[in-house]
């Protein structure tokens, strides 16, 4: 199973906010100190504030902070809500002539409940549980 970027990313983010989860951070120093896109990072705070995540404050002397505790941020729920697709395969897009006996695809949706599984079992205090070495990498 492989992640998109935007996830990846948007994990980069909560990680980033997490040892001071008050403070307000801006989407340039977040792209500085990862050395990624500042334009995608705009999209991926975005949808982040979208569901919950993080908090914005527009203007002059704003940025965003996390916007729930640590431990309220579920790794595997946040996969789910950044992935468009976690289909292992597409045995829909496709013409597969041996479908309707196949078993591949039960147990790829099994492969794949069971790695989301795992995540679920992980939330941003795990994360951040070395806060003081994330904020001397960060900062």
């Amino acid at each position: 199973m492989h992640l998109t970027r935007f996830t990846e990313y948007s994990l980069r983010v909560l990680i980033y906010l997490a040892p001071d989860p008050k403070r307000l951070a801006t989407i340039g120093e977040i792209a500085t100190a990862y050395g990624i896109s500042r334009q995608h990072l705009v999209k991926i705070v975005h949808n982040l504030a979208q569901h919950g995540y993080v908090h914005t404050v527009r203007g002059k002397g704003g940025g965003i902070r996390l916007a729930k505790p640590l431990e309220a941020v579920n790794v595997g729920e946040l996969v789910r809500k950044t992935e468009a697709n976690l289909n292992v395969v597409d045995c829909e897009g496709t013409f597969c002539p041996i479908r309707q006996g196949c078993q591949l695809l039960t147990i790829f949706e099994e492969a794949r409940d069971s790695f989301l599984g795992v995540l679920d079992r992980y939330t941003l205090a795990f994360l951040a549980s070395n806060r003081s070495q994330l904020d001397r990498l960060f900062h």
